[in-house]
């Protein structure tokens, strides 16, 4: 058995393919014993991936697209999210709007664990001929202390994770009015990357440990995975609705969240490009320079 440690960004519900491949058995069926960290700050998977306290560090794409070129040298390696698993959660709108609708409008936008909630939100408004500038962004603060702050009156709307928004409908605090889910398109939201001069290294343990998490994507959309679904969310989030919990991995899973490994070149390159649009990156990488031209992931 070889040991592969993870450092992640959050415990994330988006990440449960990584959780359900733990408490099934599936990494240890591929010869693995994998131990993962959250760090908060998020920057400190940085930090391990530097010190080797981490093999891999779990976390969105633009943090290699930012880094591309630069003396910081990382390489990505597998893909978590296939899709961007937020919502836009509005006070006042009583159903779907369009994202022309947060014109002239006060939103919040969580930024304290990584810039793509506002970041890929703006990209779409560009996408769609809109003006970003054209709506007052709160930004750069946690979810926990923007929510607190939606939930004492501040603002028209609040860019959410889905069991977030859930939590909020339920409280009679809103609706929601915008899926990235359904109207984002494909976007490799959550992804693994190591030190580029690990890879070689790490090549073998990491073929196993995507393949590992397709099996666990597949099992989780197929429904196969419910009793270990059910123990994780028991487990991780103990004092969240386990209601809302199952409702929010449901949507992932129909929504395209985890059918894949395998990153999208396209979708990568929309993401970078967007990127480049908000001078988030020095150019717009592509794909094979953020993977160092290897193959990544494993089908599911």
């Amino acid at each position: 058995m070889e040991t592969l440690n993870i450092s992640a960004t959050a415990n994330g519900l988006n990440y449960l393919p990584e959780y359900v491949a733990g408490v099934g058995g599936i990494f240890a069926a591929h010869g693995l014993q994998v131990t993962a960290t959250a760090c908060d700050p998020w920057t400190g998977v940085l930090d391990d991936l530097d010190s080797g306290a981490a093999d891999l560090a779990l976390g969105g794409l633009w943090v290699p697209g930012m880094y591309a070129g630069m003396d910081r040298r990382v390489t990505v390696v597998g893909q978590l999210n296939h899709r961007f698993p937020m919502t836009i959660v509005a006070r006042n709108a009583t159903g779907p709007v369009g994202l022309d609708w947060l014109a002239g409008r006060v939103v919040l936008a969580p930024g304290a664990g990584g810039s793509a909630p506002y970041e890929f939100t703006a990209g779409l408004i560009r996408e769609s001929g809109l003006d970003p500038a054209a709506t007052r962004w709160v930004r750069d603060l946690s979810t926990a202390m923007l929510t607190e702050l939606y939930r004492g009156g501040l603002g028209d709307a609040i860019i959410l994770d889905l069991l977030s928004a859930k939590e909020l409908v339920a409280a009679g605090q809103g609706t929601i009015v915008f899926s990235h889910l359904e109207a984002g398109g494909v976007m490799p939201n959550s992804v693994y990357y190591c030190r580029t001069d690990r890879a070689a290294e790490l090549g073998d343990r990491i073929e196993r440990f995507t393949s590992a998490i397709a099996e666990a994507m597949d099992r989780i959309v197929s429904g196969a995975a419910a009793t270990d679904i059910d123990a994780v969310l028991a487990a991780r989030w103990p004092d969240r609705d386990p209601v809302l919990l199952r409702q929010a991995v449901a949507e992932m899973a129909r929504g395209g969240v985890w059918d894949t490994t395998e990153i999208d070149p396209d979708a990568s390159d929309r993401w970078m490009r967007i990127l480049a649009d908000a001078g988030l990156v020095t150019r717009a990488p592509s794909l094979k320079e953020l993977t160092g031209g290897r193959m990544v992931g494993a089908a599911s």
